[in-house]
């Protein structure tokens, strides 16, 4: 299996402030992780250069006025909300980290490699379609996907696993029953969206699933919706392509969010997902950085296993440095699983009408 990366040096640029959570750090660190492992080096592993996102395509997920206002706003800076700023070059920044999925996309379909990895900032999946939040400007994987349908995939499973509910790429896909959006999120929690009963619009009911977890949520958990909801749903749905938004921001340090996984669960995660590719749709897999605000204990160690992952390495090396082990056992809430588990038999029950995996 080769497993395609795209990176480039300019996904370091975008800044809103030094300190902001979504900082260059977020990248700069996990290549220096990269280049001590030795992953480039590694005959599996292909270096993709990114593209910008043509306009058009940009077009086909946002609505114009939003589109004019971030090329506007470009020129000088401007504001969206208290968290999400546009400084001076965001156009520019946007586009190379929306044509960056589209690249990795491209890559898959072109078997230039088997599978990818967007390493891409600013991230996406909370802008909607006429408007951005939550540290995003362009929605990268619902352009990536309405790339992915133009070139003949006609059906995608999002499988979004970000700390925060992905509400832009939910809001998009929402009557659209050619994309199978599932999403496992900290609840409650920003962006306040992604409940249960949240399972989309018109033509596209039933194929919006939310799984609103607890702070304390850890590996097994996860593992187990894997098993449980989201295995199950893929057979029957049987996607073209299956493109996840890797949000980082779930590992046990994360300073912004209360969930308790670890770098091997993140790589296990993966593991199961990159299965699943193989099983349904001829390892047609790619990954889209989203959050993940742990800089230094965090995303570094993540990233490593989800690329370890896609790429068929030995995962049994894939672990936090020891001196922070003692933190997992603080964030891990022992009853979590039970309250997953109860939220997973009320998610079947309310999807059974529209998924014969859950009659």
């Amino acid at each position: 299996m080769t497993t395609g990366i795209v990176y480039d040096r300019a996904y370091l640029l975008h800044e809103q402030s030094p300190t902001h959570p979504e900082r260059r750090e977020r990248l700069a660190y996990t290549l220096d992780q990269l280049e001590e492992e030795g992953i480039w080096d590694f005959p599996g592993i292909v270096r993709l250069v990114p593209y910008p996102a043509p306009e058009e395509a940009v077009l086909a997920v946002h609505i114009p006025e939003y589109v004019g206002f971030l090329k506007e706003a470009s020129r000088g800076g401007g504001f969206i909300d208290f968290d999400t700023s546009v400084p001076a070059g965001l156009w520019d920044a946007a586009l190379l980290a929306a044509g960056g999925a589209m690249r990795a996309a491209d890559a898959v379909i072109d078997k230039e490699a088997g599978n990818a990895f967007a390493l891409v900032r600013p991230p996406g999946h909370h802008a909607r379609m006429g408007t951005g939040a939550g540290f995003c400007y362009l929605n990268n994987m619902a352009v990536m996907v309405r790339h992915l349908q133009r070139r003949g995939v006609p059906k995608v499973l999002i499988l979004d696993w970000d700390a925060h509910h992905g509400d832009g790429t939910q809001q998009i896909f929402y009557a659209d029953p050619t994309v199978l959006f599932c999403s496992i999120h900290q609840s409650p929690f920003y962006p306040g969206s992604g409940m249960i009963d949240e399972t989309g619009a018109g033509a596209g009911v039933g194929y919006t699933v939310n799984m609103p977890v607890p702070a304390g949520t850890g590996d097994d958990s996860y593992a187990c919706l894997f098993r449980e909801i989201i295995a199950p749903l893929a057979r029957e749905f049987s996607p073209d392509f299956i493109a996840v938004s890797a949000g980082q921001d779930n590992h046990f340090t994360d300073p912004l969010t209360g969930l308790a996984l670890t770098a091997r669960g993140y790589a296990d995660l993966m593991a199961s997902t990159t299965d699943l590719a193989s099983e349904l749709c001829e390892g047609r897999l790619v990954a889209v950085l989203e959050g993940g605000y742990s800089v230094e204990g965090g995303l570094p160690y993540t990233n490593l296993g989800i690329i370890a992952a896609m790429a068929g390495l030995d995962l049994s090396g894939i672990r936090e440095p020891s001196s922070l082990r003692g933190l997992l056992a603080r964030a891990e809430d022992p009853s979590a699983r039970y309250r997953v588990e109860e939220m997973a038999g009320a998610l079947r029950a309310r999807l059974a009408p529209f998924w014969q995996a859950f009659r």
